[in-house]
């Protein structure tokens, strides 16, 4: 069996996490990690002592044995070592946000076909066992005509410094949102506002459009006084309900929603109210990360596509570039 080479440049907070998991694949091993902090870099030995240190990472897109490169470093990083290990022929796995701009993210898309290489970009949540179980779901059809999303994900820090509380956190709602409904929003309204560091904004409030009359609604918050991590889906047979800091119920299907009679004239409209069961679906405890790691080299192995690829990536870079703009005129209506 093929053992891909991986190389992790970025050893700060989720730098780690990116090495234990690709690392403990029996098709995969972390060969090689970076950091431009010496004592950061060394945290790689904590999980394996034959993994080579660098404080460079050209020294990593550049090795002739590094098959792939993961980047976990801030943002503004992002394209030049992802562009940099393309061109040296690697596949990447890049952090979230994928990049700072969309047309950093379309040339990286351009390299990547044209070097036959995969993109796949860390939107983790997705390989949660709750997505997956809400994909399934919604691929069911029980759920009926899909009506809105709305999130919940606020907690006390971690203040950014480079980035505000949308380019945060909004990535794991949207991409998430991306894959369940599988459909791109119309148009995006941001508001938003900043305590505490000038301009850079803490909390924030995004209504993505949709067509066919889908809305969603996200609350990113760093100053909230406690955590809070729910989804809301909403179909007009069933809804899902998902609150992620639940220890064992993480997941319920609600059987209660709106029943509407006499659409043909609006003066004899009629409202019922539909209280069904609720029922709590089994979920795969595989760690989200693991999953994730093991798919994309199986991808790179059998030369299949992957969901979070850099197409997905551009997606909700346009959608974080177009909740700039929209918080810049004040909340106004932004076309994606």
């Amino acid at each position: 069996m093929k053992k891909l080479r991986v190389g992790v440049v970025g050893m700060g907070y989720w730098g780690p996490n990116i090495v234990r998991n690709f690392n403990l694949l029996d098709n995969a091993c972390v060969a090689a990690a970076c950091d431009l902090d010496e004592a950061s870099a060394r945290k790689a030995l904590k999980i394996s002592k034959d993994i080579l240190l660098e404080t460079d990472y050209r020294k990593i897109t550049d090795a002739l044995d590094i098959d792939i490169v993961c980047v976990v470093t801030p943002l503004a990083s992002h394209y030049e070592i992802a562009k940099r290990a393309l061109e040296q022929g690697k596949h990447v796995f890049v952090e979230k946000p994928f990049t700072a701009t969309s047309r950093e993210a379309e040339e990286l898309i351009t390299l990547a076909q044209k070097k036959s290489l995969l993109i796949m970009v860390d939107h983790t949540m997705l390989f949660t066992g709750a997505v997956r179980k809400m994909k399934d779901i919604v691929k069911s059809g029980i759920l009926g005509k899909l009506l809105y999303y709305d999130s919940m994900r606020v907690n006390l820090g971690l203040f950014q410094r480079d980035v505000n509380v949308i380019w945060d956190l909004a990535p794991h709602d949207f991409s998430i949102a991306d894959y369940l409904l599988d459909v791109s929003p119309v148009s995006v309204s941001a508001h938003g506002i900043g305590h505490f560091n000038g301009a850079i904004e803490d909390v924030a409030y995004v209504v993505l459009y949709f067509n066919d009359n889908i809305i969603a609604h996200c609350n990113f918050n760093w100053v909230s006084p406690i955590k809070v991590r729910h989804v809301l889906l909403a179909g007009e047979n069933k809804s899902i309900l998902w609150d992620d800091l639940e220890p064992d119920e993480k997941v319920k299907i609600y059987d209660r929603g709106v029943e509407v009679t006499g659409r043909e004239d609006i003066y004899k409209l009629l409202v019922q109210y539909r209280f069904g069961d609720m029922l709590v679906p089994k979920l795969d405890n595989k760690e989200a990360l693991a999953f994730e790691a093991e798919y994309f080299i199986n991808s790179i192995l059998n030369n299949t596509p992957v969901i979070n690829d850099g197409g997905a990536g551009l997606r909700i870079v346009r959608l974080l570039e177009a909740c700039d703009l929209s918080l810049k005129k004040h909340g106004e209506l932004v076309k994606v």
